[in-house]
């Protein structure tokens, strides 16, 4: 499965995950990104046309190496300053209130310990710092849901790890976010049988502070 994880499945997803109405959604989600900005499950690069000019710095992280191996021809065409890590998100090395923004795109539904990966983008934010998200997850329809869990064993093998049955709304605020924005749609055009692969999350969350930190900051 290495060989189909590091060199397959990298090209079908830069495949997949370019279309122009997924590059809409990209430019929509990182327009307001600003400052120092940590990007998790970076991929293929496929944001990196759609940043600002308000980004000082990105730092970018995924554990793939074959994802970084096709995103070298998109680094080597920005002007952004980018720094690449093979890095899981579970794990950052990175200080205590480092970044002012995080991005994660169509990232949340791979990572095998996602309340942890949350929890390390809550520590490395800085206070009030921002996630700027867009996801696709659980649907609000029962019947859908219900193919989504039916499916999700078969999608994490064919999608290295991908659940289609996590709810993105629920992980974010449990891991002490508030959500200050939140959409919930179906993707445009997203015939009926592909429902459960084009429901989709799409926000910005704040970090909060625990009532502890709030009285010791």
């Amino acid at each position: 499965m290495k060989f189909y994880s590091d060199v397959i499945f990298p090209r079908i997803l830069d495949l997949s995950m370019s279309s122009s109405l997924m590059s809409q959604y990209r430019q929509q989600l990182l327009s307001d990104v600003e400052g120092d900005v940590l990007e998790i499950g970076f991929g293929t690069g496929l944001n990196l046309p759609y940043y600002p000019k308000t980004v000082r710095k990105l730092t970018a992280v995924d554990p793939n190496p074959g994802m970084s191996d096709l995103a070298q021809k998109r680094l080597k065409e920005t002007s952004l300053d980018v720094e690449t890590c093979q890095l899981s998100g579970e794990s950052l090395p990175m200080g205590d209130n480092t970044f002012d923004c995080v991005v994660s795109s169509w990232t949340l539904c791979s990572i095998p310990n996602v309340d942890q990966a949350l929890r390390e983008i809550h520590r490395v934010l800085k206070p009030e710092g921002r996630l700027f998200f867009v996801e696709h997850g659980l649907s609000s329809e029962p019947q859908v849901q219900a193919w989504q869990n039916r499916l999700t064993p078969i999608q994490k093998r064919i999608a290295d790890g991908c659940h289609l049955n996590r709810n993105i709304q629920q992980l974010i605020e449990e891991a002490n976010f508030s959500l200050s924005q939140l959409e919930e749609f179906y993707m445009e055009d997203t015939p009926k049988v592909f429902k459960v692969f084009g429901y989709l999350y799409r926000g910005v969350a704040t970090k909060t502070l625990s009532q502890a930190q709030t009285i010791y900051s």
